[in-house]
């Protein structure tokens, strides 16, 4: 027994000096745990940000004032006020992706209870702007309307006191999207290193002729798979953690819960699943780009599916009960709990038991994959 723990012990560090060695390697883990997050925080908000905004105001009135002002920072760019006929130039050049039109008789209308119709033409090719936008403007001219109407009708005024929502947005209160989108590319890169890098050193064994030598000693398969899952686990659990406190925390400015020693708790099991099935691919490949294509077949689905990008609830049935079997599924439920709602071990237990369980499942295919692998190759 001792002398098994000691030889998964120097296996692993043969690990470690080999994957020093590999400079495309070290690359990709210090890109995916810095630039990488950073930018999928940051680079597409799902939030409006700084849309352009053009006004054409043919009321020339108070409340036409008041809704020319209330468009600016951070949702739109300041609104210049433009006349009708130059809309659709304006528009054909892609200056603006919403042009407002405030028509005449816009205030008379509204205080003499007729229902006026403001015109928001949208360029729909900016996808995302577009596709947002609309509920922001409307939302806010709403707001402004009311607002205009309540100080000049008493009776609305009264009515409108009589019920009052008042919003108060917990673990997020300024509801700043990039945490969550650090979180979600933490999580996927996470997942994706622990199953590359045991994968490429199954692989890079076999192109570089040492796993015979590996087969000349007295060694188990099990202790070859062992130094493998802990040495590659550990480099991806260090980079985690590393980059959670430096680009997640003090970068973004994610504040980040006493019970984060839970989410690396999680972590670590979700190493221990993920480097496992890392080695099942690399015995089913035969080279790294076949490898690469079972990469895709992979992490696509798990990095979608899991809950991370897309909310379970909105996934049909059969796939919600299908992603159970995936880690990652309960990884990213146990970290969302723990690092945007502060949960401790007594409430996301059952998530840490699953990824044990799976990972514990991974690791025993894996083990009988390889051993018929290594049996098949003696």
């Amino acid at each position: 027994m001792r002398q098994g723990l000691r030889n998964v012990w120097y296996l692993g560090l043969k690990e470690l000096r080999s994957l020093r060695h590999d400079r495309a390697m070290l690359v990709l883990i210090a890109f995916a745990f810095t630039l990488a997050i950073y930018s999928a925080a940051t680079g597409a908000p799902e939030t409006l940000q700084r849309a352009p905004l053009a006004v054409v105001d043919e009321d020339h009135s108070a409340l036409s004032m008041r809704l020319r002002e209330a468009f600016g920072p951070p949702y739109f760019l300041p609104p210049p006020v433009i006349s009708l006929r130059d809309v659709d130039p304006a528009m054909d050049a892609g200056r603006y992706t919403f042009v407002l039109d405030l028509p005449r008789h816009l205030q008379r209308d509204l205080l003499g209870e007729r229902a006026p119709t403001l015109q928001l033409s949208v360029d729909a090719t900016r996808m995302t702007q577009a596709f947002t936008g609309g509920a922001y403007v409307q939302a806010i001219c709403q707001a402004e309307i009311a607002e205009f109407l309540q100080r000049h009708r008493s009776g609305d005024a009264q009515a409108g006191a009589l019920a009052r929502l008042v919003l108060r947005n917990r673990f997020n209160p300024t509801l700043t999207p990039s945490w969550f989108g650090a979180v979600a590319e933490l999580i996927n890169n996470v997942t994706m290193l622990g199953i590359v890098l045991t994968g490429a050193a199954w692989l890079r064994e076999r192109e570089h002729g040492s796993l015979e030598h590996l087969l000349a000693m007295p060694l188990s398969p099990l202790e070859i798979m062992a130094a493998k899952v802990w040495s590659m686990g550990l480099v991806v659990l260090l980079g985690c953690c590393a980059s959670l406190w430096l680009i997640v925390h003090l970068l973004i400015g994610l504040p980040l819960p006493s019970t984060t020693w839970v989410f690396v708790l999680g972590a670590a099991l979700q190493m221990f699943a993920v480097t496992s099935l890392g080695i099942f691919l690399a015995t089913m490949a035969r080279s790294m780009p076949q490898m690469g294509l079972l990469l895709i077949m992979v992490l696509l689905p798990l990095e979608m599916l899991s809950g991370a990008s897309t909310p379970r609830e909105s996934m049909p049935e059969a796939v919600r009960l299908l992603m159970l079997a995936a880690p990652t599924t309960h990884f990213v439920s146990l970290s969302q709990a723990t690092l945007f709602r502060g949960a401790g071990l007594a409430e996301v237990w059952p998530q840490l038991l699953a990824i044990a369980g799976i990972g514990a499942g991974f690791f025993g295919i894996a083990l009988t994959r390889l051993r018929r692998a290594i049996g098949a190759m003696a």
